[in-house]
């Protein structure tokens, strides 16, 4: 049989060569393919007849296999079995075997922006979130960014490697936010199941805000620096004012007890 390749849930045909190497003639042949115990269902019969075939010919019989909607991609092993009849001696007879298939998993990525303290003019972060939505795994994922707007302090390229199936993973910049208005524009690099090389360019926006609708927000605190200071310099200024009062009176009462000797 050719070795074919499906998707879940999808359909494939299979071609399957029937020689005969036997030194004599067979008759009534017929093929099927024994799926109860794999993920694989047949559209249309699952058994196919030849009437005959003679020694050291061949023939070929069509199948078209569907592979279940959950099932885990990778290669599986088709069994048979083919029964005919010896026309020399009228016995029937039969082989089995196996052919070979692989189910791979279309690749499925979603990607979106979180932000850390985007903040204008203020150090923060930037980071890529992957999704990989596909059944198979994703492997030797790579992630270069090209600033627009914001200063870079980290590295350009970050290596994330392998991303299973339902599974997710970031890219993570620190950088300077210089602008309002500004992208995350990224690109990701990977290998599919069948370690196809790919490459995606992501151009996401986001929001940077200013000090002004970080406080209205609740982003950031007012910072309250200035009216503990201002606070601690009344209390001292206060605490040297008393301090000399008291010790005028202490004073004036020592003067006061002199002149009245």
């Amino acid at each position: 049989a050719d070795y074919i390749t499906i998707f879940s849930g999808e359909d494939g045909k299979i071609s399957v060569d029937i020689e005969n190497n036997h030194n004599f003639d067979i008759e009534d042949i017929s093929m099927s393919l024994e799926l109860d115990e794999i993920p694989f269902t047949s559209v249309g019969s699952s058994e196919k007849d030849i009437d005959d075939i003679d020694e050291d010919d061949d023939d070929s019989v069509s199948f078209t296999l569907r592979a279940s909607t959950d099932i885990t991609p990778g290669d599986y092993n088709i069994p048979y079995k083919v029964k005919y009849t010896n026309v020399d001696t009228d016995e029937r007879e039969t082989k089995e075997g196996s052919f070979g298939i692989r189910v791979s998993a279309k690749t499925e990525i979603d990607f979106s922006v979180e932000t850390k303290d985007a903040i204008l003019e203020k150090q923060g972060r930037v980071s890529l979130k992957i999704v990989n939505k596909g059944l198979g795994e994703v492997r030797f994922v790579d992630v270069q960014i090209f600033p627009q707007a914001y200063e870079l302090l980290s590295t350009e390229k970050i290596y994330i490697g392998n991303i299973d199936s339902d599974d997710s993973d970031f890219a993570s910049f620190d950088v300077i936010f210089k602008s309002t208005d500004t992208v995350l524009s990224a690109k990701v690099d990977y290998k599919d199941f069948d370690n196809n090389e790919k490459s995606e360019t992501v151009n996401l926006p986001f929001k940077v805000y200013t000090q002004e609708e970080a406080l209205e927000l609740g982003l950031i605190q007012k910072s309250n620096t200035l009216l503990y200071l201002g606070v601690v310099v009344v209390l001292v200024i206060v605490w040297f004012g008393w301090r000399t009062y008291r010790k005028s009176k202490k004073r004036k009462q020592r003067e006061e007890l002199k002149q009245g000797r």
